[in-house]
C-alpha cells in the first residue's frame, strides 16, 4: 500500500527473477523496467499459497484479469520481453545497459515537479476505483492546488523563456 499511495514516483528496477512477493512489490510501483534477463513468476500455485503484497490488486490492472488469472494458476514462468509485451513491465534493456538506464530514469524523475507528480498519482489511483464525476472532482481540487505551487510558476516562467524549468518541489 505504502509504494502504491506515496506521493512520489516510484521504481522498480529488476535486474533479474522477480517471483511471488519479489514479484507483487514491483507490481505496486509506478513504473517497472527490467533487464533483458529479468524472469517473471508469481509462483504462488507452485507452493500452495493464494498470493501476497497486493499482487492480486495490481496484477489485473496491468495485463487485465483473464492474463493476471492465467499467471497466478499456471505460475508460468515468462521472460522480460513477454513481460513488456503484457505490460507488466514498462521498459526492457539489454543487461549491460541496464545500470545506467536504472541511473537516467532515477535522474529522470527525480528532476520533475514531485508535488505535480504526486497529486497525478492521486488522480490516477482515484480513477482506478471512482466515478467519472469523482475524478474530475478531484482532478480539479488538485489542480488549483497545483497553479499554487512554486514549480508550476517556475515552469510558467521557464516556458515563456524558452528554457528547461528547474523544480524544487515546492
Amino acid at each position: 500500500r505504502c509504494l502504491h499511495e506515496m506521493a512520489k514516483p516510484t521504481l522498480a528496477a529488476i535486474p533479474g527473477p522477480a517471483a511471488g512477493g519479489g514479484l507483487s512489490l514491483a507490481l505496486a510501483c509506478d513504473i517497472r523496467i527490467a533487464a533483458a534477463s529479468a524472469k517473471f513468476t508469481t509462483a504462488f500455485a507452485r507452493l500452495g499459497l493464494s498470493g501476497d503484497y497486493g499482487g492480486s490488486f495490481f496484477l489485473p490492472r496491468l495485463v487485465g484479469a483473464a492474463k493476471a488469472r492465467e499467471l497466478y494458476f499456471t505460475a508460468e514462468l515468462i521472460d522480460a520481453r513477454e513481460a513488456e509485451q503484457i505490460g507488466l513491465v514498462n521498459h526492457v534493456y539489454e543487461d549491460a545497459d541496464f545500470p545506467s538506464e536504472v541511473d537516467a530514469w532515477k535522474s529522470r524523475l527525480a528532476e520533475l515537479p514531485t508535488t505535480a507528480l504526486g497529486f497525478m498519482k492521486k488522480n490516477l489511483n482515484a480513477a482506478d476505483s471512482g466515478s467519472v464525476g469523482d475524478v474530475l472532482d478531484i482532478e480539479a481540487e488538485h489542480m488549483t492546488r497545483t497553479f499554487d505551487t512554486e514549480d508550476h510558476h517556475t515552469a510558467a516562467r521557464a516556458f515563456v523563456d524558452k528554457r528547461q524549468p528547474r523544480f524544487r518541489g515546492r
